[in-house]
């Protein structure tokens, strides 16, 4: 691994993953991506008392796929020029839903995709509309990212946006005042049951979504008030006054022009009564595919617990009295923004 910052898994997930390839042979030749979908989906499931459903959609997504088989894969090509047996089923992208509808037993559509880093609202944003149109009454939806590898952030790195500083906080995620890009990379998996009957108590409803794409100006970059986000914002919101969102629980990836595009758009949506902000990829560092969904369980444990989690080195802001509304946002590069307003129940 190159020296730089990165956020692993804590030690008890990567012993439940070392545990889960001994489970059969077939899990041992499996992508870590693959694992921690499968490990999130059986928790979410069980939470859900989905325990021998079928009729489950499942839409998992990943920015980079299997990218530690891939590399080793392509490493051992080179070197004897002949591919592994299993390099292909192995790395497609299709093969996270795949192996998890297999794991959980459920015969619904199975649907992967990546969508960089807003990859797991798309996945929440596609199985409303699956439940919408009425093609189905359950989806498993959220994404999963195992890319902690030498060439991924290097790849990072490259784009000069990765943490390089000697901070308490590397990544000094919604910190508006830095002077440097400080992107971490993480890794992990989220889950989230939806449905159109609940059969437990859910802990929200998605009250509104949207999503924007904005062109292409630049391969990485939003424009500097994030137009994209105001638009999936605006979407989200529908006929909801803003003033009645109490949260924005940001996307804000650490990096100088990111963080304050968004900040811009917020302020363009929500004008003189913004709610309060925060983000987790301080914490959990940026884990691409992945991190939208991890927003979200941040937004659910604020609502359910009614406690505001800030960002310990962000001071001045109002916090809110109450949380009832929460909204959060993704995207990835290129412009391609997802905005998910939660009620609380």
């Amino acid at each position: 691994m190159l020296e730089a910052y990165i956020s692993p898994l804590h030690r008890e997930q990567q012993q439940r993953v070392e545990a889960l390839k001994a489970e059969t042979s077939k899990y041992a030749h499996l992508d870590d991506a693959v694992l921690y979908a499968i490990l999130a989906s059986r928790e979410v499931a069980d939470m859900a008392g989905w325990q021998g459903e079928r009729s489950i959609g499942v839409n998992i997504g990943s920015s980079r796929g299997a990218t530690t088989l891939f590399e080793k894969y392509h490493e051992s090509f080179l070197t004897k020029n002949v591919a592994e047996t299993l390099s292909s089923p192995t790395t497609t992208l299709g093969n996270i839903s795949s192996w998890v509808a297999h794991d959980l037993g459920t015969q619904g559509p199975e649907i992967s995709h990546s969508i960089t880093c807003s990859t797991a609202l798309h996945a929440l944003v596609n199985g409303v509309a699956w439940l919408r149109s009425g093609m189905a009454t359950k989806f498993l939806v959220g994404g999963s990212e195992a890319s902690l590898t030498p060439f991924t952030v290097a790849q990072m790195q490259a784009m000069k946006i990765y943490a390089n500083g000697v901070e308490d906080y590397p990544c000094r995620a919604l910190d508006l005042q830095k002077s440097s890009n400080s992107m971490v990379i993480g890794e992990g998996a989220s889950m989230a049951c939806l449905e159109t009957k609940p059969s437990q108590d859910p802990l929200a409803v998605v009250e509104g979504i949207g999503y924007a794409t904005e062109p292409l100006t630049h391969n990485v970059s939003i424009s500097s008030e994030a137009d994209c986000f105001q638009r999936s914002m605006k979407m989200a919101l529908g006929n909801t006054p803003p003033e009645e969102v109490d949260v924005v629980v940001m996307h804000a990836p650490g990096t100088v022009k990111g963080d304050l595009a968004e900040y811009n758009a917020i302020k363009k949506v929500f004008n003189a009564k913004m709610p309060a902000l925060t983000t987790n990829k301080w914490k959990v560092g940026h884990t691409l595919g992945a991190s939208g969904m991890l927003s979200v369980e941040l937004a659910l444990l604020m609502m359910m617990h009614q406690e505001f989690i800030p960002v310990p080195f962000i001071e001045h802001q109002v916090l809110p009295e109450k949380l009832e509304k929460i909204m959060v946002n993704a995207v990835g590069f290129g412009g391609n923004a997802v905005s998910i307003l939660l009620s609380r129940v």
